[in-house]
């Protein structure tokens, strides 16, 4: 019972943010779109989270299908990334729980220790990447 009102509670305060950080499409930055492919070892990964974060703090996001190629969006439906530099952090997608000796078969050099780095400019950008194990 207090796991499920603990999750309740956790879903609630999930649409309080989300409703209060979505503002009139008015407030967005300059944006432009942004896709490519991931890759490892020259094989696509499917299934992998894309993150873009702007030297102002601004994210966007997307994920990779089946043959490693994302979209990014910044809000919703808002398709693009923010003009800019950008540090760029991809992700396993997990199911959750995640077991506790779990360990990302996604480097830490592009996710939480990222060395990736691009610079999303006007018009159309395709911005792909060929990680390393």
């Amino acid at each position: 019972m207090f796991r499920v009102s603990c999750l309740a509670a956790a879903g609630l305060v999930l649409v309080v943010l989300v409703a209060g950080c979505s503002g009139p499409e008015t407030d967005l930055p300059d944006l432009a779109p942004v896709s490519g492919t991931v890759t490892m070892g020259g094989k696509p990964l499917s299934k992998v989270a894309v993150q873009f974060e702007s030297a102002t703090g601004h994210g966007a996001s997307g994920v990779t299908d089946e043959t490693g190629r994302y979209e990014l969006f910044f809000a919703g439906n808002v398709k693009g990334a923010p003009l800019g530099p950008s540090t760029v952090r991809i992700t396993t997608v997990l199911d959750f729980p995640t077991p506790p000796d779990y360990k990302d078969p996604v480097p830490a050099k592009y996710n939480e220790s990222s060395e990736l780095k691009v610079t999303v400019q006007a018009g159309e950008n395709k911005h792909d990447f060929d990680l390393s194990p």
